[in-house]
């Protein structure tokens, strides 16, 4: 399927540019989400058009996402949960958690789609992630697990 990119992809393409994607990438993904356009003449001409809107809303939105990053790079995300006997959690912390954490601790949205963990948080220790606030603007975070002292 080709389509019309709305906005830059990491690993895909820039504003404007017209590329090759798998059919059920384009269709739920791309076009659902409103980042790209089927590339037929009519929505060519139109890009063509809008293309300044285009880079005028994407830099709008580069510098919201540079904003965000500023507030959380300087910050540590701790949690405290409970843990087995040889320090692995009950449960793993998901990126919905972080997320949560994000809105209650520093009133910001960052929805879980966003957030890229490198490895799967299910022991106490120090894990990175990546939040993807942007196609380039990516922040690179550590997230601190400790045991929960039983009252």
């Amino acid at each position: 399927m080709e389509v019309i990119l709305l906005e830059k992809i990491r690993n895909l393409g820039n504003t404007g540019e017209i590329v090759n994607v798998k059919d059920g990438y384009g269709r739920n993904f791309l076009l659902k989400t409103g980042k790209a356009l089927r590339a037929d003449k009519k929505n060519i001409e139109f890009v063509k058009r809008k293309k300044d809107e285009i880079n005028e809303k994407n830099i709008k939105q580069k510098k919201y996402a540079k904003k965000i990053f500023e507030k959380i790079m300087s910050r540590k995300l701790t949690f405290k949960k409970e843990t087995k006997e040889n320090g692995d959690l009950f449960a793993s912390i998901k990126p919905k958690e972080i997320s949560k954490y994000f809105i209650e601790n520093l009133k910001e949205t960052i929805h879980p789609s966003q957030i890229d963990l490198k490895k799967e948080i299910n022991k106490i220790g120090q894990f990175s992630l990546s939040v993807n606030l942007h196609p380039e603007v990516v922040a690179q975070l550590h997230v601190l697990v400790e045991k929960k002292e039983a009252k």
